[in-house]
């Protein structure tokens, strides 16, 4: 994983957040084991305990659940992962929007270029 860190917010919910992208975009699938919490830290180069209370949020939003033998696993419950997926996505088009808006088209502008985009 590409991990990208900045300093405007905390770092473990800048890797709660990009851990929860690599689930809803399929990089981790739904039932598969995620990688240990020193194995993650080591990656993104960061503290074992940053990155725990990163995999700990993830746990909190129903997106992994630990398992004593075998570590963290990504959930298999299609429903949250598809409500999870739908807020990125939300969130993504308010971002297009807010940023057409300052560049100065409002919202009906910023559609039709994406039509034009996908044509």
């Amino acid at each position: 994983m590409d991990w990208k860190l900045t300093d405007d917010r905390p770092i473990w919910l800048q890797l709660s957040e990009q851990l929860a992208r690599g689930i809803i975009s399929g990089v981790y699938p739904p039932g598969s084991r995620l990688p240990s919490v020193r194995e993650l830290a080591m990656q993104a180069g960061v503290n074992p305990n940053t990155m725990q209370r990163a995999l700990a949020q993830l746990e909190q939003d129903g997106l992994a659940k630990a398992e004593r033998t075998a570590g963290r696993i990504v959930t298999e419950d299609l429903q949250v992962l598809e409500k999870a997926r739908l807020a990125e996505a939300k969130i993504k088009a308010s971002e297009y929007l807010h940023g057409m808006e300052q560049l100065g088209y409002d919202k009906a502008q910023a559609v039709e270029m994406l039509k034009e985009e996908t044509k």
